[in-house]
């Protein structure tokens, strides 16, 4: 049990936030460790889990190109697409990106919408500008509001929809894990017919709050309206 000390490591480096590369690797090494492993081997685990998932490295590409795109005008691009659709507020917005990201990850496409790819670049500006174009000018503080709702649109999108597509790794793992140690035969096709349910209930209830963002903005907004126009009068 004390190779579970690792897992503690992990707890304790989040919650002091610490960087989570630093975290998961000094983790890595304490379970290796007290697992009777020598600092070779621990060495070498950690080489042979890098080739063998090197595509993880692919967002060392693909920043430098949206860092390019959103220097040369992406974000107020996107802003200025966003105003003419005159009936699309910042929380319907939204909502059809958490539908069209569960939808691309029931489907196993799950690596053509993200934060880095869609949301940051494209997904939050336009959720701003739609914003903006109804209620003037953004705080801050409101403006990092709605960025945390675009995030975690995509968040909810791809969690809850990637489990109904049946050759994802999680549902692949389960079956494996309660054939192998159970010695029972669970089809990949009933988990994730199983998590239609969850997704949809998941889609409902994020949806609304998303869709209740519009009126949180309007009495944000009046709110700081009233106190700007109370002050200039004193």
């Amino acid at each position: 049990m004390i190779v579970l000390l690792g897992v503690l490591v992990v707890v304790l480096g989040f919650a002091t936030r610490r960087n989570p590369l630093l975290v998961v690797g000094a983790a890595g090494i304490v379970t290796g460790l007290l697992g009777g492993l020598s600092p070779q081997r621990v060495l070498a685990a950690f080489g042979t889990g890098f080739a063998s998932s090197r595509t993880v490295t692919i967002f060392v590409i693909t920043l430098p190109v949206i860092g390019l795109l959103e220097r040369y005008g992406l974000q107020e691009q996107a802003r200025r697409l966003i105003a003419r659709f005159g009936a699309l507020t910042t929380g319907r917005f939204l909502a059809l990106y958490l539908l069209l990201r569960q939808l691309t990850a029931a489907l196993g496409i799950k690596d053509v919408l993200g934060h880095a790819q869609t949301v940051r670049p494209l997904a939050a500006p336009m959720a701003e500008g739609a914003a903006e174009r109804r209620h003037g000018p953004l705080t801050d503080r409101t403006r990092e509001k709605i960025r945390s709702f675009a995030a975690s649109a995509d968040n909810v999108g791809l969690f809850f929809g990637e489990d109904v597509f049946l050759a994802v790794g999680s549902i692949l793992l389960i079956t494996g894990f309660v054939n192998t140690s159970y010695h029972t035969h669970l089809e990949p096709l009933s988990l994730a017919l199983w998590a239609i349910p969850t997704a949809l209930c998941a889609l409902a209830v994020h949806g609304w709050r998303l869709l209740r963002l519009d009126r949180e903005l309007a009495l944000t907004t009046a709110g700081t309206t009233r106190e700007t126009v109370e002050g200039a009068v004193k």
